[in-house]
């Protein structure tokens, strides 16, 4: 028989200091996976509506990304979005307090825990909709975003769109006109694919195909009328564009400079203005293009508000489209900026073919780039007697807000709204009539000087 007297066997008491430790190790074991699970909760940094006519955005900004499905409901049209790893809480609550009651596509919002850690978004809807969810990675001031965007089924023709009030719209002869032939089918804008009824992941879209893209439908066919200007106010709704010192932001003073100037050329008996924007909502750089080809526009300005590191830095500029490159440094780091809009403001590159839009890109002519710094040069020298000129001749750089193939295009830098002084310019009325009408002079001398086109009118 074997002897265990030499080796014998510890016990492990209650109280023993081994007995306590394995007891110890054993709740840690037991409490790691909930412990881990929290940590993968979630949280809402904050949530944001963006209500307009052409669609509606919201946004949840997150600490971490998350996965989402989303599927549409009809009799009545809802949508339903399930949004993994996130739990019910007072951030979430304010979602149904922003919804406004003049909001044209959500009528009200329902939140709740549909699984353990799934909230569950029922959002109910004035009008079927073609929705647009997905993910955007942290970014300037923005963390992980869930954006949900709420487009119209039937997509919108950007002249059709103002047809409502045909006796104050100024396009109203062209639409008319525009109403009495066939013209091109409405080219289908970003996130108005016909929604599917199955729920769908929001991860990161495939490349597109590497097949040869069909061409981009063609803008209508001139027709008689006036000279349509587009103007392009920059930025707009989750890209605030540049923050002056005291708050100002880039969007809302373009906004209002935009405004003015569509006053003002609508005022003139050869000259419309149309906006690409009329509101505080994100439009997409190859947006802004096709509506100001849709619109058979004569001429494209973009307005915006420069801003840089030194407060010291002052004065106005205009840019053309370049297609072999920046006429400076500063020129290429503006168009860098600009061309950035799309990340800040969130473009769901899997919801178009980027293969087409940039077959739409690269038909810049030398044309077009010689007219545009033609009308950009009239426009500089009128601005200059209104405010200081940051650079006395038109630059060049790859703007794509530029880049329509057919219409001379140019992008107004206003002032360097992170100048304390030119910020205060910038919010002041009287300062931006000025400006507006300095614009107005210099499009005006363009297309003096441009018979053929100004027998249009």
């Amino acid at each position: 028989m074997a002897d265990n007297t030499r080796y014998p066997t510890k016990q492990l008491t209650a109280t023993s200091p081994a007995r306590r430790r394995l007891l110890a190790c054993a709740s840690t074991l037991l409490v790691l996976p909930v412990l881990a699970r929290r940590a993968h909760a979630a949280s809402i940094l904050a949530v944001r509506t963006w209500p307009a006519d052409e669609y509606t955005r919201v946004t949840l900004e997150m600490d971490s990304e998350l996965k989402a499905k989303h599927f549409t409901l009809d009799g009545p049209d809802r949508l339903v979005v399930d949004i993994e790893g996130l739990r019910l809480s007072k951030a979430l609550d304010t979602l149904i307090s922003k919804v406004q009651h003049n909001d044209p596509y959500i009528d009200s919002v329902r939140v709740g825990q549909n699984q353990p850690d799934v909230v569950r978004l029922v959002l109910d809807l004035k009008q079927p909709i073609a929705p647009q969810v997905f993910t955007l990675k942290p970014i300037g001031d923005y963390q992980y975003r869930l954006v949900i965007d709420m487009y119209p089924r039937v997509a919108q023709d950007p002249l059709l769109a103002v047809m409502e009030d045909l006796e104050s719209d100024p396009l109203a002869d062209i639409l008319e006109s525009l109403a009495q032939q066939d013209h091109a089918p409405v080219p289908t804008m970003k996130g108005q694919e016909k929604p599917s009824s199955a729920p769908r992941a929001s991860q990161t879209p495939p490349a597109p195909d590497k097949a040869l893209p069909k061409s981009p439908p063609p803008a209508p066919a001139k027709t008689s009328g006036p000279l349509i200007i587009a103007i392009d106010p920059g930025h707009g709704g989750e890209d605030p564009g540049a923050i002056g010192p005291g708050g100002t932001r880039e969007k809302d003073v373009v906004l209002q400079i935009a405004r003015r100037l569509k006053k003002h050329i609508d005022a003139q008996p050869n000259m419309r203005g149309y906006l690409t924007r009329d509101g505080d909502f994100f439009v997409p750089l190859h947006v802004r293009v096709q509506k100001a080809r849709r619109v058979q526009a004569d001429l494209f300005v973009s307005v915006h508000a420069d801003a840089f590191t030194r407060p010291s830095a002052r004065g106005s500029s205009v840019f053309a489209l370049s297609q072999n490159g920046a006429t400076s440094a500063a020129a290429r780091l503006m168009a860098k900026r600009e061309n950035e809009a799309d990340l800040i403001g969130g473009v769901n590159l899997g919801a178009h073919n980027k293969q087409v839009a940039q077959v739409l890109l690269d038909l810049s002519t030398a044309a077009q780039i010689t007219d545009s710094l033609r009308v950009g040069t009239g426009i500089l020298s009128e601005i200059g007697k209104v405010n200081t000129l940051h650079k006395r001749r038109v630059e060049q750089a790859g703007f794509a807000v530029l880049k329509a193939p057919d219409i001379p295009s140019i992008l107004i830098e206003t002032a360097f709204i992170s100048n304390p002084t030119e910020e205060r310019l910038l919010r002041d009325p009287s300062h931006q009539e000025r400006l507006s009408l300095a614009i107005l002079s210099g499009i005006r001398g363009y297309f003096d000087t441009s018979p053929a086109l100004a027998q249009k009118s």
